[in-house]
């Protein structure tokens, strides 16, 4: 079976997704990319297969151009956007989509997540973006790419760094999110969606809308991911 190992990770983190309750039903799909080839892999969710039946063997093996390599079923509906996201960002290995509830939230009402305290800064290195909305041209011209098209173009546009900004919203969908590994990705899902709730609910109460203060945000990110972090063991 090929990408043995690399499959049992992308099964576990599917799995993942759904006992954190970030993906109910089936909304949701984990891949992961093996790039050590003469040409990169994706390791990707079957679609529509529910996560407590499917298999290491259920899962898709493509290229980068979503051509199946290995596997009988159907791969993730959101194929394109998780391969343009693999060509685009190098510096990430999995990505997740998921339809978390308070993420899909501020993704339906096109609004940026806020950094409004210590947590969000902890892990996001300023607001969680939110995309523009795709056009009716690029549904009709292929909807999933274009969906890929449009987070890149929010990244490319506000030079915002896909390893400080491991997710992103996009308009009117729900929430994608990445990292080095595909568990990794669902580590930075679940923070996703705990930093929703936390700003949904601050927002009820009142919270500035400046936000938590730049010098303040700075010193939680730098201290957990920069050069002198000082967070966890060496």
């Amino acid at each position: 079976m090929l990408l043995a190992s690399l499959r049992q990770e992308v099964l576990h983190a599917n799995r993942e997704i759904a006992r954190r309750g970030l993906a109910p039903h089936t909304f949701g799909n984990v891949s992961a990319i093996d790039r050590t080839g003469t040409e990169p892999l994706v390791v990707i969710k079957p679609s529509g297969v529910d996560y407590a039946t499917m298999t290491a063997a259920d899962l898709v093996v493509t290229n980068l151009d979503g051509k199946i390599v290995e596997g009988s079923l159907r791969p993730s509906s959101d194929l394109d956007t998780h391969t343009l996201l693999y060509l685009e960002f190098p510096q990430i290995g999995g990505v997740v989509h998921t339809h978390s509830e308070f993420a899909t939230s501020w993704a339906q009402a096109c609004r940026p997540i806020p950094c409004l305290g210590t947590t969000h800064a902890d892990y996001f290195h300023g607001p969680v973006p939110v995309t523009e909305p795709l056009t009716a041209e690029e549904v009709a011209e292929a909807y999933v790419r274009n969906t890929g098209a449009v987070i890149v173009r929010r990244f490319r546009r506000d030079n915002l760094d896909p390893v400080a900004v491991p997710g992103v919203l996009v308009a009117g969908h729900a929430p994608f999110a990445w990292g080095k590994t595909a568990s990794e990705a669902v580590e930075n899902a679940d923070v996703l969606e705990y930093i929703a709730r936390l700003a949904f609910r601050s927002v009820l109460l009142g919270a500035p809308e400046a936000g938590l203060p730049p010098y303040v945000s700075e010193h939680h990110y730098l201290r957990k991911h920069g050069p002198r972090a000082t967070y966890g063991q060496k």
